[in-house]
């Protein structure tokens, strides 16, 4: 009978990775999301730049604002996709010669890593629009934002280095 009770606990304790689901299905949503976003900021540039309407610095920060939606658009796809294969289910995908070399191989440390290094270039991003748009903001602001892009890049150091070093300890 503890055996019988024991092992329905431990299926349903199994089956309980297909909860996770609905949240990577959600992230690829949000890609679908910020597609429709992406799509509206490039033909404003467009439009700004065919009707000559567009300063220099203006189509500048407007491209990266494009190149932060693909960075997002990137951290959502990697997470969704190592997230649902570590957590959920091995996605089968075959021989399919699309299919991406990292896929099946991204654990949690390497997902921390990537997910800590788009942060840190999203925030260098964000960096170089106030830096170029740098009379709209306060210097306090620019401290700020400075601070904030300073510790993302701290805190992707020390991971990187934690992860490094629980490597090594686990090597020996």
């Amino acid at each position: 009978m503890a055996n019988k009770l024991e092992a329905t606990v431990e299926r349903w304790v199994f089956n309980s990775r297909w909860l996770l689901a609905p949240f990577f299905i959600g992230l690829l949503l949000a890609i679908a999301l910020l597609l429709a976003k992406f799509v509206q900021a490039f033909w404003r540039l467009l439009f700004g730049v065919v009707t000559h309407q567009l300063s220099d610095s203006d189509m500048i920060i407007d491209i990266l604002t494009l190149v932060d939606g693909a960075l997002i658009g990137v951290l959502l796809l990697i997470i969704a996709f190592s997230g649902y294969e570590n957590f959920v289910s091995k996605i089968s995908t075959g021989d399919h010669e699309d299919r991406p070399a990292w896929m099946g191989k991204v654990g949690f440390s390497d997902l921390k890593i990537k997910l800590m290094g788009a942060i840190v270039a999203i925030s260098a991003v964000e960096l170089l629009k106030a830096f170029i748009n740098v009379e709209e903001f306060s210097p306090q602001v620019l401290r700020w934002k400075v601070i904030i892009h300073l510790t993302f890049v701290v805190s992707g150091v020390l991971f990187a280095a934690t992860d490094r070093l629980t490597e090594h300890k686990g090597s020996h």
